[in-house]
C-alpha cells in the first residue's frame, strides 16, 4: 500500500490485479486510449484499454505503446463477438497484459483460455443472473454498472444491483455506476464491493483525449442532463440529452433506418473494416441482444456518432455516453490528481469511522440540585 492510505484500501481487487488502490478506469471507446489507460495505472489504478473500436494492428501497437509508458498492470477491454476475439485473446497472452474485461460476457470456452494462460477475466454485467453466470463459468472479478451508469446499462440502480450481487457470487466484486470521489469508494466498500470503477469522471481528467471544448458541454450539465435512449443502437444507452440524441427521438423510424445505413458506410470506410465482418458482428450483437434487423442496422451509428463528438468536438451531430453523475463533477484534474484526491478522501472518512467515538458526560437521571 502507498504511504498515508487506509489498509482498509487494500482488497481482494488490488491483489488480484497487482494494483495499489481499488480503482478502475474503464475501457470507453475512443476515450480509454494509450494516454488515459497508462497515466491511470502510473497512478495506482487499474487502467483498461478500449480495443473494441481498434483493428488488431491497432491493438498491438496500443498495448506496445502502453507497456513503453508503465511497468504497472493495465487491462484490454474486448469485444467478445468480435471474429478475430481469439487472436486478440493471444496478443493479450504473447504480451504479457494482466486482464481482459468484456463488455458482453465471454463464452465459457473464451474463459477456460484466458485463466488456463494467467490472463484475469473481469467482465461487465447489469443484472445479478449475469453476474451468476459468468461467475459459474470461471471469471474471475465482474464490473457491476447500475442504472446511472453511462453508455449501454440497466434499470436497477447501482445502490440495489450492487448489494444484490455481492451476496450472489463469492468473486470479487467491481461496483460501478454513480462514482466519483472517496465517499462513494467507501460506500462501495461498505456494501461488500471490493472496488469502484468510472468512466465519466476519467472522461473529465486532462489525460483523457476528448476535446476540452466537448468536456466543457459535459461540465454545464445537471444529473437531469442525460437520458437512457434507444436511438443510438437498438439497445439502452445513457447519453448526455444534446446535439444528435435529440434528433434522434423526434426521427421517424425511416430516417434513423437512412442514417444508420449512411454511418455503417462511414465506419467502413474509417476502420477498413471487411464488410463480412461486420455482418458477422451485427449477427452476433442480434442474437445476443435479441435485436430486430432494424434495430441491428442502427448499431452502425454509435462508432460514428461517438468520434464526431468526443474525438471531432462535434457536440452539434454526435452523441456523449455519459453517466448521471456528470452532473456533480465540476474541474478537469489530471488523473493522478484525481486519483490521490479520491485515496486521500476515503481514508480521511475510513479513519473518521473507525475512530473510537467521544464519551459525552451524561448527568445520572433525577439528579437533585
Amino acid at each position: 500500500m502507498s504511504q498515508g492510505s487506509h489498509p482498509t484500501l487494500r482488497t481482494r481487487a488490488t491483489d488480484l490485479f497487482g494494483v495499489r488502490y481499488p480503482i478502475v478506469q474503464t475501457g470507453m471507446g475512443y476515450v480509454s486510449d494509450v494516454r488515459l489507460t497508462t497515466a491511470t495505472a502510473n497512478a495506482g489504478g487499474l487502467g483498461i484499454l478500449a480495443a473494441g473500436l481498434l483493428s488488431y494492428d491497432e491493438l498491438v501497437v496500443a498495448v506496445s505503446q502502453i507497456q513503453a509508458g508503465t511497468d504497472a498492470p493495465f487491462g484490454v477491454n474486448i469485444r467478445a463477438d468480435q471474429p478475430d476475439v481469439v487472436k486478440r485473446i493471444d496478443l493479450l497472452i504473447s504480451a504479457g497484459v494482466k486482464v481482459a474485461s468484456f463488455a458482453l460476457a465471454p463464452k465459457q470456452e473464451l474463459i477456460a483460455k484466458c485463466k488456463d494462460a494467467g490472463l484475469v477475466v473481469v467482465p461487465s454485467i447489469g443484472a445479478r443472473r449475469h453476474a451468476e453466470k459468468v461467475a459459474a463459468w470461471g471469471a474471475d472479478a465482474v464490473i457491476v454498472q447500475g442504472g446511472e451508469g453511462g453508455g449501454h446499462t440497466g434499470g436497477v440502480p447501482t445502490s440495489l444491483l450492487l448489494p444484490q450481487v455481492v451476496d450472489a457470487v463469492d468473486i470479487p466484486v467491481i461496483g460501478a455506476g454513480g462514482f466519483f470521489d472517496g465517499r462513494g469508494l467507501v460506500a462501495a466498500l461498505a456494501y461488500g464491493a471490493e472496488g469502484i470503477a468510472m468512466g465519466t469522471r476519467f472522461l473529465l481528467t486532462s489525460d483523457s483525449p476528448v476535446q476540452p471544448s466537448v468536456k466543457d458541454v459535459y461540465l454545464s450539465k445537471t444529473v437531469n442532463d442525460t437520458v437512457l435512449t434507444l436511438q443510438v443502437d437498438g439497445v439502452p444507452q445513457r447519453v448526455l440529452r444534446a446535439g444528435t440524441v435529440e434528433a434522434l427521438e423526434r426521427t421517424s423510424a425511416p430516417g434513423r433506418l437512412l442514417r444508420a445505413v449512411r454511418n455503417a458506410f462511414a465506419f467502413r470506410k474509417l476502420s477498413c473494416a471487411p464488410w463480412g465482418d461486420m455482418v458477422r458482428e451485427g449477427l452476433a450483437m442480434r442474437k445476443a441482444h435479441d435485436l430486430t434487423w432494424s434495430q441491428v442496422v442502427m448499431a452502425a451509428n454509435a462508432p460514428m456518432l461517438y468520434r464526431s463528438a468526443l474525438l471531432e468536438g462535434r457536440t452539434d451531430v454526435g452523441v456523449m455516453a455519459t453517466g448521471q453523475v456528470v452532473g456533480l463533477i465540476d474541474d478537469v484534474p489530471s488523473v493522478a490528481e484525481l486519483i490521490d484526491r479520491i485515496i486521500g478522501q476515503a481514508t480521511q472518512i475510513l479513519d473518521r469511522l473507525g475512530a473510537p467515538a467521544p464519551v459525552a458526560s451524561i448527568p445520572a437521571a433525577h439528579e437533585e440540585d
